[in-house]
C-alpha cells in the first residue's frame, strides 16, 4: 500500500476547496445582489427614487421598453415623476462573474407614468452590476423588455 505524501494531501484539499471559496462567494455575491434589487424594489413601492440613488454608478444607463436610453441624472427624474400603486419582482435571479453580477427578473407594475398616463406595466429586467473599487456593488446598466402575452 502506498503513503499518500503530506503534498499531495495538500495539492489534493487546494484543487477541492478553491472551487468550493469561489462557489461560496459568488453565492454570498448573489444574496447581495437580490438584496440590493430589494432595496430598488422598495424604493418603488414607496414611491421614494432618492433612496436608490446610490446604488446607481455616476455612469449609470438604462434602457427602456421604448427604446429610449438614460442617465442617472433622467432615470432618476423619470423615476420621481412616476407614481406606483403597485409594484413586485418576479423571478429574480442572480449570476455572479467575479466582481460583475447579472440580475434578471419580471417587473409588474400598475400606476401613473411621468406624464400622468395610467400604466399597467409587465417587462422583464436585465441588470448590471459591478463592485466599484470603494469595494460597493452599484447597477451600470439596466434594460427592460415588454412581455408579451
Amino acid at each position: 500500500m502506498k503513503r499518500i505524501s503530506i503534498w499531495c494531501l495538500l495539492a489534493l484539499f487546494s484543487l477541492v476547496s478553491v472551487p468550493w471559496s469561489q462557489a461560496q462567494k459568488s453565492k454570498g455575491t448573489e444574496q447581495a445582489i437580490a438584496e440590493l434589487e430589494g432595496q430598488w424594489l422598495q424604493s418603488q413601492k414607496t414611491n421614494n427614487p432618492d433612496s436608490v440613488a446610490s446604488l446607481l454608478a455616476d455612469k449609470f444607463v438604462f434602457t427602456g421598453a421604448d427604446g429610449k436610453v438614460a442617465n442617472k441624472t433622467e432615470s432618476l427624474a423619470n423615476a420621481k415623476a412616476t407614481k406606483y400603486d403597485s409594484v413586485d419582482y418576479t423571478d429574480l435571479k442572480v449570476v455572479a462573474f467575479g466582481d460583475t453580477a447579472i440580475a434578471t427578473g419580471d417587473f409588474i407594475a400598475k400606476g401613473t407614468d411621468q406624464a400622468g398616463k395610467p400604466m399597467d406595466i409587465h417587462e422583464r429586467f436585465t441588470d448590471t452590476w459591478l463592485k466599484m473599487p470603494n469595494k460597493q456593488w452599484q447597477c451600470v446598466a439596466s434594460h427592460s423588455s415588454p412581455v408579451k402575452i
